[in-house]
C-alpha cells in the first residue's frame, strides 16, 4: 500500500511541477507522515486487542477460581469433542485444573480461541510497521534521487514500483 500510495503521489507531483525538488521533498514528507500514522494505527489495534484478551483472561480466570467443577467438565467435554477418548480426556482435564497455569492455558486456548502471552508487543509491531512503511513508501521515491530530471524519472518510479510490488507477492506467497 505504501509503494502504490507514494508512487501515485509522487507521479502527480513529479507531471505537475516537474520540479525536482519539490518531488523528493514531497515523497519523503509522504512517507514520514503515513509511516507515522501507519505505525501509530499498528500501536493502537495491538494494543486493543492485548486489553480484550486481558479482560476475557480476567473473567477465565474468576471462573476457573469460582466455578472449578464446571469448568473441569466443560474442558473435558472440548477435549472428547476434539476426539479424545472420554476417559482419556477427564484424566487430562484433571491434571490440567490441578495447575492454574495449565488450566487457564487450556480454557483459553479451546474456550477463548487466544493464547496467553502470545508475544504480542504493541510497540514492536508499531515498530515494525512503521519501518516497513518506510521501506515499501521510498521504493517509488529512489528513482526521483537517481535521475535529475522528475519526468523522466516518472516510468523508472513506476516500473521499479511494480517489480518491487511482483518481488513482495512472490516472497509472502512462498512464506
Amino acid at each position: 500500500d505504501g509503494m502504490v500510495s507514494n508512487m501515485g503521489a509522487v507521479t502527480g507531483i513529479a507531471a505537475g511541477t516537474g520540479s525536482h525538488f519539490v518531488v523528493v521533498l514531497s515523497g519523503l514528507v509522504i512517507i514520514a507522515v503515513e509511516s507515522i500514522s501507519m505505525a501509530v494505527g499498528s500501536y493502537l489495534s495491538s494494543k486493543s486487542e492485548q486489553e480484550i484478551d486481558e479482560r476475557k483472561l480476567n473473567e477465565e480466570r474468576f471462573e476457573l477460581k469460582t466455578y472449578p467443577q464446571e469448568e473441569r467438565d466443560e474442558l473435558t467435554e472440548m477435549y472428547v469433542k476434539d476426539g479424545w477418548p472420554p476417559v482419556l480426556a477427564k484424566e487430562m482435564a484433571t491434571a490440567a485444573s490441578q495447575n492454574k497455569d495449565l488450566f487457564l492455558q487450556e480454557m483459553a486456548y479451546r474456550e477463548l480461541k487466544i493464547i496467553p502471552n502470545n508475544g504480542n508487543h504493541p510497540f514492536h509491531n508499531g515498530l515494525a510497521m512503521g519501518i516497513a512503511y518506510i521501506a515499501g513508501g521510498a521504493v517509488p521515491l529512489v528513482p526521483y534521487f537517481i535521475i535529475g530530471s522528475p519526468l523522466a524519472a516518472i516510468p523508472v518510479s513506476v516500473a521499479v514500483t511494480l517489480i518491487g510490488l511482483f518481488a513482495l507477492g512472490a516472497y509472502t506467497t512462498k512464506f
